[in-house]
C-alpha cells in the first residue's frame, strides 16, 4: 500500500483540525435580545424571545411570514453569480493575513448575494463583520463557551473568533466555509425568511422547534454552499479538499448537537452536496422540502 506524503498527511491534519474547530464553533444568535437558555432543546446555543410583534400575534400553519420562507423571490433568482472571489493565501502565525482573508471572502459575500437580491428585485444590505481573538458580549448576549462563530440578528454582525489553533493549522476551505455559513443566516434574515422561523418558533413545542431549527441550519449550509461553489476548481476549493470537507460533515457534523436541531451528518453533507452542484439558492429551500430530508 503506498504511503501518505509528509506533506500532504500535514494538510489532512490541518484540515481535519480546522473543520473540527468551525464545526464545535458554529453557534447561531437568532435574537434581538439574547438569553442564555436553560431549555434542554436549545441548549449549547444562544436565543432569546421574538419580537414582541411576532410573539403577540396568533401562531400555526398560517403564521406570518409562511410564504417568505417556502417560496421567497431569491429561490428564482437562478445561479448565484460568480463575482471571481480570490481572497488570496492564508499563511500560519498571521493574524494579520487572517483578517486580511476574511474581509475579502466578506466582500465576495457582499457582491455575490447584492446582485442575487438584485435579481430578485428585493432591498438587501450588507452585514457587519468583526474579526476578534476573545469572548465578546455582543448585543445578542454572552459570548458561548467553545464558540468561535456567531451571527447577531440585531447588529447584523457577523463575528468570528479566531483562536491560537487555528493560527497555527488554517484550513482556508474550511473558514471560508464557515462564514459563509453566518452570511447565510444574514441572508435568511434580510430576505423575511426568519419572520417565519420566530413567528412559528413562538408556540412551536420540542419537536416542531428542532424542525424549524434544522430548516434553519440546513439552509444556511446550503447557501454557503452555492457561494462555494462559485469558487470550484480553484486554489481555494479543489475537488480533493471539497470532498474531503463534506466527507468530514457526513462523519461527524451532527457530534456537537445532541438535539439534532442541525441534522444528521448525512443530511448536512446531502444539502452541502445539493448546494454546490446546483449552485442555486432555490436549491436550498428546506422549508417547502419533505421533512425526511431534513432530519
Amino acid at each position: 500500500m503506498n504511503s501518505v506524503p509528509k506533506s500532504r498527511l500535514a494538510t489532512l491534519v490541518a484540515a481535519a483540525l480546522a473543520l473540527a474547530l468551525a464545526a464545535a464553533a458554529l453557534v447561531l444568535v437568532l435574537a434581538d435580545v439574547a438569553t442564555t437558555s436553560t431549555d434542554p432543546v436549545n441548549e449549547g446555543q444562544q436565543l432569546s424571545s421574538p419580537p414582541a410583534k411576532v410573539s403577540s400575534e396568533k401562531q400555526g400553519a398560517g403564521a406570518p411570514g409562511r410564504t417568505l420562507a417556502t417560496a421567497n423571490p431569491l429561490y428564482r433568482t437562478g445561479r448565484l453569480t460568480d463575482v471571481n472571489c480570490s481572497p488570496g493565501t492564508l499563511p500560519a502565525g498571521s493574524m494579520v493575513a487572517y483578517r486580511r482573508f476574511l474581509t475579502r471572502v466578506t466582500a465576495c459575500l457582499n457582491r455575490a448575494w447584492a446582485a442575487q437580491f438584485r435579481k430578485a428585485e428585493m432591498p438587501f444590505a450588507k452585514p457587519r463583520l468583526r474579526i476578534i481573538t476573545s469572548k465578546v458580549k455582543t448585543p445578542c448576549g454572552a459570548w458561548n463557551t467553545g464558540a468561535d462563530g456567531v451571527y447577531c440578528s440585531t447588529d447584523r454582525t457577523m463575528y468570528l473568533m479566531i483562536s491560537r489553533d487555528q493560527l497555527r493549522n488554517p484550513f482556508p476551505l474550511g473558514i471560508t466555509r464557515l462564514i459563509a455559513h453566518e452570511y447565510g443566516h444574514h441572508v435568511q434574515q434580510v430576505s423575511g425568511i426568519w419572520n417565519y422561523y420566530w413567528s412559528a418558533r413562538a408556540t412551536a413545542g420540542k419537536a416542531k422547534r428542532l424542525q424549524l431549527s434544522r430548516n434553519s441550519e440546513l439552509q444556511a449550509e446550503c447557501f454557503s454552499s452555492v457561494f462555494m461553489s462559485t469558487m470550484k476548481g480553484t486554489p481555494l476549493v479543489t475537488d480533493a479538499d471539497w470532498a474531503y470537507t463534506v466527507g468530514w460533515f457526513r462523519k461527524n457534523g451532527a457530534k456537537g448537537w445532541p438535539q439534532n436541531d442541525h441534522g444528521k451528518g448525512p443530511t448536512q453533507a446531502a444539502w452541502m452536496t445539493r448546494g454546490f452542484n446546483r449552485g442555486t439558492p432555490g436549491s436550498c429551500n428546506t422549508w417547502a422540502a419533505n421533512p425526511r430530508n431534513t432530519t
